[in-house]
């Protein structure tokens, strides 16, 4: 496949809303004030309701109903609250058939909600800065699979794309095979059309190859990396995906008791849901 499609589906992707802008401007003020930031919020029904949906969801384990978005931002934070927004937004707009993952779109955003939570409670303990700064791109960084699905589909390759992943092979290296990129890439691309923060795009770019990173944003890709692959899209958290992650957790020099702490600990909040 050319990558011309990609390129092509990306430049005629929507704009992003009003909101976003105004989100995304707002997260680069050194002072955030969480009033400002409800004031922006409050005015997009969408962003609201996946507020609260997350909010109430077991994986934050808050102890009573958060019934208000002031509410959602006090208990979450800003950053994650922006990262919610963001994310809710993004996926609304690119919302396509993801059947070659094997997955729905509810399956995707659960994923996505372990990634950033999974973030935010490992990196709490070792760097509180750092922790900000991964909560948006481990939530947003699996975005390029809608585009990757939808041409999969179009170009009639889904029975061949998945019939390569069941015989073992990676889903990056089917990516890279059938049509040139990885999802990170895809990411990067989507991200770059939609002009959001560079820092964003730079830790997401070269997830799916690490080598390539530049050593500035090495440390933090190698975290999306390892956070990805313990909340992997098709298995989020199965017994193969954490082994894999506190693997690489471990060649990369980082310290697998605290990540183990943070994965067991969000293990026994989704246990709550069921």
């Amino acid at each position: 496949m050319s990558s011309n499609n990609i390129l092509e589906k990306i430049e005629s992707l929507p704009p992003l809303p009003k909101t976003i802008i105004e989100i995304e401007e707002f997260r680069k003020k050194t002072n955030k004030e969480s009033a400002e930031l409800l004031e922006i919020i409050e005015k997009d029904a969408l962003i609201i309701s996946t507020l609260l949906k997350i909010s109430n969801s077991a994986m934050f384990g808050f102890r009573s109903k958060v019934e208000t978005p002031g509410r959602a931002i006090n208990l979450l934070g800003i950053n994650f609250t922006i990262s919610i927004a963001i994310g809710g937004t993004v996926q609304n707009l690119l919302m396509t058939n993801l059947e070659p993952y094997g997955i729905n779109s509810d399956d995707f955003m659960k994923a996505s909600n372990i990634s950033s939570t999974l973030a935010s409670l490992w990196l709490s303990k070792i760097d509180i800065e750092l922790k900000d700064e991964i909560v948006l791109p481990a939530l947003l960084q699996e975005t390029g699979k809608f585009i990757i699905a939808d041409l999969i589909v179009n170009e009639g390759k889904s029975d061949l794309f998945k019939s390569k992943i069941a015989s073992g092979a990676s889903i990056e290296d089917t990516e890279k095979e059938l049509l040139g990129f990885t999802t990170s890439e895809v990411t990067a691309k989507i991200f770059r059309h939609w002009k959001l923060s560079e820092n964003l795009i730079n830790l997401i770019e070269n997830v799916d190859n690490v080598s390539k990173a530049e050593d500035e944003y090495k440390k933090k890709t190698q975290i999306l990396d390892i956070i990805k692959t313990a909340a992997y899209i098709n298995a989020p958290l199965s017994a193969n995906n954490v082994k894999k992650a506190l693997e690489k957790a471990s060649a990369y020099g980082f310290d697998t008791n605290i990540l183990k702490n943070a994965i067991t600990t969000l293990e026994d909040r989704l246990l709550d849901e069921k």
